[in-house]
């Protein structure tokens, strides 16, 4: 009889420590928000990148973290209701995809940890005092992209010397329109060639400056840096196929998409950075404490097909350099 009654005695404590009750007891999971410029779909291979960081620093999605996305889908002006969304969810972290996604949640509080990404000195973009010393709540990765203007121009007249008159395509609304302009105009005058700068800041323009390229008679066609033009690698490959202008943009992406050539900084490899810090931060460390981390690796991407379909061919040169000739 005792042996039953303690069975009974087990049996109803483990029932009550299954109870919802006994379970809210339990620590809370940490939430980290993930604040993105461009849409999820076409961040995916970025968002898993952040997961290995977590992972390298021992969390993983949905097991002892959870992660509420927020995508403006290339819509800036929804960034800052995304980011006061997140805020009065009271995650505990804000990893911020974009520099226009990092100043909408430093815009947003002051108090939660922001980890950013961004291709240029964010520094120079004010989103922290200095790279050693961040201070206040935000810190993050920065890779080499609107830095390697100059260079992408460079390569670009490598491959077509013929081109001497090159489009310039930006973003007006876009954080680094001045940078951009500035390196690009810089490494014309260096080469002896003349740039045609047209504007674009949604899909709709693209008909518009495309035509105006060919009425131009560009030779080439250098893409600004910009997180709108990089949720639209793909449909930028494809009109600069189309009409048939040799073509540079910064990540890989545009080159596995059709377009020319690709060069920059290793943006996955920054993903994957900023994903480490926030598990950091998560594990109490502080953002002000946290120096930018510098990817310093620049990455040279080339579609052989693409250059066969303009007519191009590759210098030697420019093949052994490249980290990736796609076929």
């Amino acid at each position: 009889m005792a042996q039953v009654g303690r069975r009974k005695f087990l049996l109803a404590t483990g029932a009550f420590l299954a109870t919802p009750l006994a379970r809210a007891q339990q620590p809370a999971m940490p939430v980290i928000g993930f604040l993105n410029g461009a849409s999820y779909d076409l961040s995916k291979h970025l968002v898993r990148a952040f997961h290995q960081g977590l992972s390298e620093t021992g969390y993983v999605d949905g097991r002892n973290v959870a992660i509420e996305y927020r995508s403006a889908d290339g819509q800036y002006d929804r960034l800052p209701a995304l980011a006061a969304d997140l805020v009065r969810r009271q995650v505990s972290v804000i990893a911020a995809s974009t520099p226009v996604a990092a100043f909408a949640a430093k815009a947003a509080t002051t108090t939660i940890p922001i980890v950013f990404v961004t291709g240029s000195d964010p520094v120079e973009q004010g989103l922290v005092a200095s790279l050693n010393r961040p201070g206040g709540n935000l810190t993050g990765a920065t890779t080499l992209a609107v830095e390697l203007g100059q260079k992408r121009v460079e390569l670009l007249h490598e491959l077509v010397p013929t081109a001497t008159l090159i489009a310039v395509l930006v973003n007006p609304t876009g954080p680094n329109l001045a940078a951009v302009s500035r390196d690009l105009q810089a490494a014309a005058r260096t080469l002896g060639l003349q740039i045609h700068v047209l504007h674009a800041s949604a899909e709709s323009d693209f008909d518009t400056v495309f035509a105006t390229m060919v009425r131009l008679r560009a030779g080439a066609l250098v893409i600004g840096t910009d997180t709108f033009f990089n949720s639209q690698s793909r449909k930028l490959a494809t009109l600069a196929l189309r009409h048939t202008l040799p073509a540079i943009y910064q990540y890989r992406e545009f080159a596995a998409a059709g377009g020319l050539m690709s060069y920059a900084g290793s943006i996955t490899d920054a993903y994957r950075l900023a994903g480490v810090y926030t598990a950091r931060i998560l594990k109490g460390e502080k953002p002000s404490d946290l120096p930018v981390q510098q990817s310093t690796k620049a990455e040279l991407f080339i579609n052989l097909k693409t250059a066969k379909a303009l007519g191009l061919t590759i210098p030697p040169s420019l093949l052994v350099r490249a980290d990736e000739v796609i076929h």
